[in-house]
């Protein structure tokens, strides 16, 4: 497979048959700036037709910001880009990441009183949440077997230590605790019934955020606005920075971000549908 050696070491924890990362001459690997390991694919390909080189760009999931131990993606120029918008509509921009960063910490600072239960995906969010928690000060730092599985791949790979203990039944969540469940665990009984029996506060952190009802989707008492994605000023300036001459979008909202680059913009773009699965299509 091509792919990092981190994107196959993590795929070793959820399969038996771990793919080997390899390379491909006309396939150069990009940090995607998403979750540890993800990267975007430049493709060098050959037109016979017309007897010309062509470059395409798949970003794959993608974030333009430096953060944590992440690199952004740095924009290259191609001829085709098949990007990713799944917030690709005008009301999905981000405030600055310093400054979400900031105001979590003084979140974990000013609940040092109280248990707090985050929600995040087990790869990516997770880790980010653990690394704010820790950079708080927080007394203890508890996390599940599926996210200590992949805290132990970034760790082997990574410049990265996140301190934290397993957590199971038996233990008992108490003041200045920060327990980190995957985000998929949110409407199970037993997380509202942690809460209740210690006093927890729970939290959850999404780019979806920005719309209030996800905090009532989710039942929880407070959200930050934290992302592994590009928001959609940014996928604009991925665009612009890539400048291709023709772009296709693909997961998330397609037809809008598709019909904003026609429509605001100078570049020809068209959204792959479900079912859709070659560029020969269109």
């Amino acid at each position: 497979m091509v792919c990092s050696k981190l994107t196959a070491a993590l795929a070793g924890v959820r399969r038996d048959d771990a793919p080997t990362p390899s390379t491909h001459p006309d396939i150069e690997l990009l940090d995607a700036g998403h979750v540890p390991g993800s990267r975007a694919t430049l493709i060098t390909a050959k037109d016979t037709e017309h007897d010309e080189t062509v470059r395409i760009l798949y970003t794959g999931d993608v974030s333009t910001r430096d953060r944590f131990y992440l690199d952004g993606f740095e924009p290259v120029d191609a001829d085709i880009l098949v990007v990713e918008a799944t917030y690709g509509t005008p009301e999905y921009v981000f405030p600055p990441q310093a400054e979400l960063e900031a105001e979590i910490v003084d979140w974990f600072e000013d609940t040092a009183d109280q248990p707090v239960i985050c929600m995040g995906y087990t790869l990516g969010r997770a880790q980010e949440i653990q690394g704010l928690a820790q950079r708080a000060g927080r007394s203890r730092l508890l996390v599940t077997d599926a996210i200590a599985e992949i805290n132990s791949v970034v760790e082997a790979h990574l410049d990265v230590d996140f301190g934290a203990q397993l957590y199971d039944q038996s233990t008992d969540l108490s003041a200045g605790d920060v327990l980190v469940l995957p985000g998929q665990t949110n409407s199970l009984s037993f997380v509202d019934q942690l809460r209740e029996s210690s006093d927890a506060i729970k939290a959850g952190f999404s780019g979806w955020a920005i719309d209030s009802s996800f905090k009532f989707r989710g039942d929880y008492d407070e959200t930050f606005v934290l992302s592994d994605h590009c928001d959609h000023e940014e996928l604009l300036d991925l665009v612009r920075g890539v400048d291709p001459e023709q772009v296709y979008v693909q997961h998330g909202a397609v037809d809008e971000f598709a019909s904003y680059l026609t429509r605001e913009t100078p570049y020809r773009a068209q959204s792959l549908q479900r079912n859709q699965t070659t560029l020969g299509d269109f």
